[in-house]
Parts: structure tokens; C-alpha cells; sequence
């Protein structure tokens, strides 16, 4: 599919890998809505492009919120092309610890946010998206997920999230093969250890020691890099149903 042209929803479109995202596919000639939590950081950043971008204040885990995101990209743009659901939280918190077992409700709240806010978006945008008429080699739309190579090396403290992302790993097959017949096709990327604003949170030592620890090349990844990667997901017509790890060869410890 041609980006250019294109109108594109990016959730946590507002930062890290989502904001590098919009910024490529909008250099790339789309139309984006900047779906995210984050309302002053999100509108600044959609006024960088005009009539080109808009910001939707967004919680995945409110279906009326993604409705209503959706909604924004047909009324403002006629169309919806491609999802890129970026939006998620982290975790960290072990099975059991010194007080007694970990407090159930993160565990459920990191699922809910990251694996079934992931398919309540897809589930809406795929229905717009199958209303498209198909482009000349039968496509309707491109569906992006953003897993984590967690959801293969998950370390200690990190059930939830791990959990959550191997849910989105898990989907990808099954959902690519339920929206072949509406020429819609699914992918998902795991990330490693990318260079974001919650990255940069960490002191300098901290991230030169995680960026040592990636085989090649030894730093963490840039957020670019993950957005060339959803453009090539985009606008290469044969990629389905592939869970694609971008890591520089990572393999997580476990702690």
C-alpha cells in the first residue's frame, strides 16, 4: 500500500516509537490522527503538521474513546488506511515478594491497556478499514501491532507485561487470516530496547549498560528505526501475519 495518500491512526502517537512514526508517514505524504493520554504534548506536537495531523485524547482501555478515534480519522480525512497501535504501559513487579503476592488488579490493568486495548482498536479499525475500496492489488488496509521481544524473553517481575504482549504475538495469525477476506493485512513488531522518553528517564550509565548488552550494533534502538520499519510493513503488499522482531539480536536475561 502507498503511504502517500494515506490516512493513518497511530495510538500513542504522542512519543516514543508511536510520535517517530507520525513524523515518517506524514514525510511519506499520509494523514495521521495522534491518538494518545497525553492532551498538551499531543496537540503541540499534531500543530507541527498543519492540516496534516490531529490529536485525539485517547484511553485504549475505553471503547467510546477509540470509537471516537476512528471517528476522527473518517470525518477529518474521509478514510481509514492503516492502525498502528503503539499505545501501551510497561511493568514491573514479581509473583510474590516480601508483603505477600503481587496486587492483581496491575496485573489485569497492564493486560487490559496493552493486549485488549490493542484488539478493541483493531476490531473498530478494521471495520472502517473494510468499507475501503480495494487499491489495485486488492488491499483495504494495514493493521501494525507493537508486541515486545518480552513476550518471548520476559525477566523477572515482568509477567504482566509479558503476558500482555504475548497475547498480541498470539493474535496476529489468527486475526491476519480473519481479515484476508476483507484485503486487510496484520502484522506485529517486538521491539528491544529502544531509546524512548521513558528510556531517557534512566541515568546515562544505566542506558550505555543496556545499550552493551544488545550483540550488534551496541546501542539501544533509535525510534526512527522502528518507524522505517512500519512504513516497509506498509508498503510491502506480500508481509502478513509475521511477528517481526527489530532487537539487534537481544536475547533478555532474566533480570
Amino acid at each position: 500500500m502507498d503511504i502517500a495518500g494515506s490516512v493513518a491512526l497511530v495510538t500513542g502517537g504522542a512519543s516514543g516509537l508511536g510520535a517517530a512514526t507520525v513524523e515518517m508517514f506524514i514525510e511519506k505524504g499520509a494523514k495521521c490522527v495522534i491518538a494518545d493520554l497525553n492532551e498538551e504534548k499531543g496537540k503541540e506536537f499534531a500543530a507541527k503538521f498543519g492540516d496534516n495531523a490531529v490529536f485525539v485524547n485517547c484511553n485504549v482501555t475505553n471503547t467510546e474513546d477509540n470509537e471516537a478515534a476512528v471517528k476522527t480519522a473518517v470525518d477529518k480525512f474521509g478514510k481509514l488506511d492503516i492502525l498502528v497501535n503503539a499505545a501501551g504501559i510497561g511493568s514491573a513487579s514479581r509473583t510474590i515478594g516480601k508483603d505477600g503476592p503481587t496486587n492483581l488488579d496491575w496485573f489485569k490493568m497492564v493486560v487490559d491497556i496493552n493486549l485488549i486495548g490493542t484488539f478493541d482498536m483493531i476490531r473498530l479499525a478494521a471495520w472502517e478499514m473494510s468499507k475501503n475500496e480495494p487499491n489495485e492489488k486488492g488491499e483495504r488496509g494495514v493493521i501494525i501491532n507493537v508486541a515486545s521481544v518480552a513476550a518471548f524473553d520476559g525477566q523477572i517481575g515482568q509477567a504482566s507485561y509479558s503476558a500482555s504482549k504475548g497475547g498480541v504475538v498470539g493474535m496476529t495469525l489468527p486475526i491476519a487470516r480473519d481479515l484476508s477476506r476483507n484485503g486487510i493485512r496484520v502484522n506485529t513488531i517486538a521491539p528491544g530496547i529502544f531509546d524512548t522518553p521513558m528510556m531517557q528517564l534512566l541515568p546515562q550509565a544505566a542506558r550505555d549498560s543496556l545499550g552493551e548488552q544488545v550483540p550488534f550494533p551496541k546501542r539501544l534502538g533509535d525510534p526512527p528505526e522502528f518507524a522505517h520499519l512500519c512504513c516497509a510493513i506498509v508498503e510491502n503488499a506480500y508481509l502478513n501475519a509475521q511477528v517481526i522482531r527489530l532487537d539487534g539480536a537481544i536475547r533478555m536475561q532474566p533480570k
